[in-house]
């Protein structure tokens, strides 16, 4: 029996062909994103993959960060051919607006105490008497400090971000990247063992 409720209620349309093509890419998306997003989440950001490992660092040269002295000398800035010399060179990019990176300072001291590797900072996206303060305040374990204020040649070394550490063989070839803070457990087990190991 019908009644006239019945009759007024709407009647649903059927899902047609041109209904699941919205629909399908919507879902896809949907999909994807949240993949996407439980992986930035969950994921260890230090092994976010490097197109650059095994490959030689990319051409750039940068100036000094201005007033950073020592022994009364300006601290020159560096360039692609100081990462050709023969020797490994380990090259960290900071910032002093950068939590992490005053964290692990006291980690990039200690590595310049315990190996004569070559460290160059990359000061990223920095004001010049802010960077002058962390070092002085924090010290500073750098033989040279390039500054990048525009973040271009960060991104040529392909910088997630800060701050990310760099071991380089003598011929210039990037041979391990981490991402993050390092620590004194990441110095023993992977940082000198890397240095050690691009020495050849």
């Amino acid at each position: 029996m019908t009644t006239v409720d019945d009759e007024n209620k709407p009647t649903k349309a059927p899902i047609t062909s041109r209904s699941w093509i919205v629909l399908i890419p919507t879902i896809l998306f949907v999909v994807v994103a949240i993949l996407f997003y439980e992986r930035l989440q969950s994921g260890d950001p230090s092994k976010l993959p490097s197109a650059l490992l095994d490959k030689s660092v990319p051409d750039f040269s940068l100036p000094p960060l201005e007033g950073l002295k020592e022994n009364g000398k300006q601290l020159p800035g560096f360039s692609t051919a100081d990462l050709k010399t023969g020797q490994v060179a380990v090259v960290n990019i900071w910032a002093s607006w950068c939590v992490p990176c005053r964290q692990e300072h006291p980690f990039l001291i200690k590595l310049k105490q315990q190996t004569s590797v070559r460290l160059f900072g990359l000061n990223y996206k920095d004001k010049k008497a802010n960077a002058n303060r962390f070092l002085n305040q924090l010290g500073n374990p750098y033989d040279a400090v390039g500054v990048d204020p525009k973040g271009r040649t960060s991104i040529d070394w392909g910088v997630y971000g800060i701050p990310e550490t760099f071991v380089v063989d003598g011929e210039g070839v990037i041979r391990f990247k981490y991402v993050g803070p390092i620590n004194q457990a990441l110095l023993d087990q992977k940082i000198i063992p890397a240095i050690k190991d691009s020495k050849g």
